[in-house]
This record gives structure tokens, C-alpha cells and sequence, in this order.
């Protein structure tokens, strides 16, 4: 089997643990069935997105866009449990498929564990926040530590592990949170926030997604996202980052002599970043979520479960 990978052109922790946790999970997975795809963490359920043609173990997956895949011929799919009981329900599967996320089971690989705590709270915005966002600026303002979801997989799950709060805005940051019994908050900064996904993890552990609504942290990245900044509202336009939001992300920036970087322009950057910054500090006072130990436990449980009837099966 090789393990299916949505794979952002801008990188996504959550997404990116695939290429190791499956190692974890179903040792010798890679060894057997060549032709079968291992379609596990991520909302990856789109008719669009998984290629035809091929044998697919579903283990855990999600769905929220697209449209619902074509189940019709049932030599193609192995469905054994899926995210949530919302994806369950509108695959039209049994309810008690419906399980959990995978990524949960990241907290018992033996890497992760004894973590210190060194952060007391952290921000890991959805990736899309990053393109032209100044997060990491609006973390420095607001007392978080600002965590990077485009970063290598194990380094961001390592920071959720040793912090004492999670600011969530990516969902992949709340699930792995409340995975290592990390209270979280979770965010949103815009209306493509997939809520479906989040209602679909969250109702599977018993908990509720009310997002905190944190105001968007600079004008490139409400371009980026077509949304509205300062009462403005702005055409979406792909990939648009300000030299300044990539110098705060600690990334160079060439400035040219037709675009010089004044103080005076820094300083209007955090001004009308000030919003972001005032909810984020408010998101970090919040009252925080967790799932109950034992449905947590229970749900891992059945995930385990599920993996043992895989090796029976496939090993």
C-alpha cells in the first residue's frame, strides 16, 4: 500500500503526517498491496481528488468539499471507519463508522512522549492565514508563541505537546491538542473556514465548535482570501504576500527602490493590526475545550480495533 498525500503547494502539518504516521500505525503497511491506496488523515473524501482506478483503504478520512465519491463499485473501496458521524451520514454509512481522526493517534508514538512544557500558550493559524498574514508579529503583540503550520509535521506536533494552550485556527492544531490533553480554543479569521470538518471531529469526541472570530492581520491577506479588511472589501488573488508579512515570518525580502520599506509603514502595519492582536489576547482568556478522557480513550480504542482487523486482513 502507499499512503494517499494531499500535499499544499505551501505545506500542511496535518496533511504532511501521513508520510510517517501510517509507519507507526500498520508496520509493513508499504510491503504489501502495491496497488492499494491507504487513503487515511485529511478531508481527502472528493470525487475530484482521488484517482480512479485504483483500490482504496479508507482509515479515518474526511469529508468537506467536492462532491461525494462514487461508491458504486465496490471492488474499489474499502471503507473500515471514517473521521466523524457528519462524513458517516453523508457517505450514507453506518453512524458507527463514523470513529475519529487518525492524527489522535500521533500522541502515542513513543517520540512525543515526557515533552516538556515550554510554551504557556500558542497560535497555529490555518495555512491559508499565513499567505500575507503578519502572525507572527500579532503574536509577539498578544503574548502567544506563533507556531508555523507549513512547518515539518513532527516540529509543529512537538510545540502542541509542550504548550499548556492551544489557539487553534487550524483544525489539525485542536485535534492534535486535545490528543495530548492540551486545552485548545478554537479560531476563525474567515468564512472559508471549513465548519463542516470541525462539527464533524468535534461531534465525534462530544465537543462543540463555537470559533472565536480573530479580525484578518493585514491587507495581503485579505487579498489572498477576497475578504474584507478595515471596512474594505478585496478581490481574491492568489499566492499575494507582502514583503513586510514575509520579513515577519522570517523570510527575506527584496525591497526595490519603487517599493521602499519606511518606518512609517511598519508602524501603520501594526496599528491596523491592533484588532487582531486585541482577540487574540481574548481568545487566550477564553474558556478552553477538551474532550473527556474517557471518550477520548474510547474512541482510540475503536480506532485500534480497526487497524487490528486491517492487518488481519491485508497482512
Amino acid at each position: 500500500m502507499q499512503p494517499f498525500h494531499w500535499e499544499s503547494q505551501h505545506g500542511n502539518f496535518g496533511d504532511d503526517l501521513n508520510l510517517w504516521l501510517w509507519d507507526f500505525l500498520l508496520p509493513g503497511f508499504r510491503d504489501v498491496h502495491p496497488e492499494m491506496l491507504l487513503v487515511g488523515v485529511g478531508t481527502v473524501l472528493n470525487q475530484n481528488l482521488l484517482p480512479q482506478g485504483h483500490r482504496k483503504l479508507v482509515v479515518g478520512s474526511g469529508f468537506g468539499y467536492g462532491a461525494v465519491p462514487d461508491f458504486s463499485d465496490g471492488g474499489e473501496w474499502d471503507i473500515r471507519c471514517v473521521r466523524g458521524p457528519l462524513t458517516a451520514a453523508k457517505l450514507g454509512l453506518d453512524e458507527r463508522l463514523g470513529i475519529v481522526d487518525p492524527a489522535v493517534m500521533a500522541a502515542d508514538m513513543p517520540e512525543f512522549q515526557g515533552l516538556p512544557k515550554i510554551h504557556e500558550a500558542i497560535f497555529i493559524p490555518h495555512w491559508e492565514s499565513t499567505v500575507g498574514g503578519i502572525w507572527p508579529t500579532v503574536c509577539q503583540a498578544a503574548g502567544l508563541a506563533y507556531v508555523d503550520p507549513r512547518d515539518e509535521a513532527k516540529s509543529v506536533i512537538t510545540a502542541i505537546a509542550g504548550a499548556r494552550l492551544v489557539v487553534a485556527e487550524s483544525m489539525h492544531a485542536a485535534i492534535l491538542a486535545d490528543a495530548f490533553r492540551v486545552p485548545f480554543v478554537a479560531v476563525t479569521t474567515s468564512r472559508q473556514i471549513n465548519s463542516f470538518k470541525w462539527q464533524d471531529w468535534a461531534s465525534s469526541l462530544g465537543l462543540s465548535y463555537r470559533p472565536r472570530q480573530v479580525p484578518i492581520s493585514s491587507r495581503a491577506e485579505a487579498i489572498s482570501k477576497g475578504a474584507r479588511f478595515w471596512g474594505v472589501d478585496f478581490e481574491r488573488k492568489a499566492a499575494v504576500v507582502d514583503p513586510a508579512a514575509r520579513q515577519a515570518q522570517g523570510e527575506t525580502a527584496t525591497m526595490t527602490r519603487a517599493e521602499p520599506r519606511s518606518a512609517l509603514r511598519s508602524v501603520a502595519k501594526h496599528v491596523l493590526a491592533a484588532p487582531s492582536v486585541l482577540a487574540l489576547r481574548q481568545a487566550r482568556k477564553a474558556e478552553p475545550q477538551l474532550s473527556a478522557d474517557a471518550v477520548l480513550a474510547e474512541r482510540k480504542e475503536r480506532f485500534r480495533t480497526v487497524l487490528a482487523d486491517i492487518g488481519r486482513a491485508y497482512f
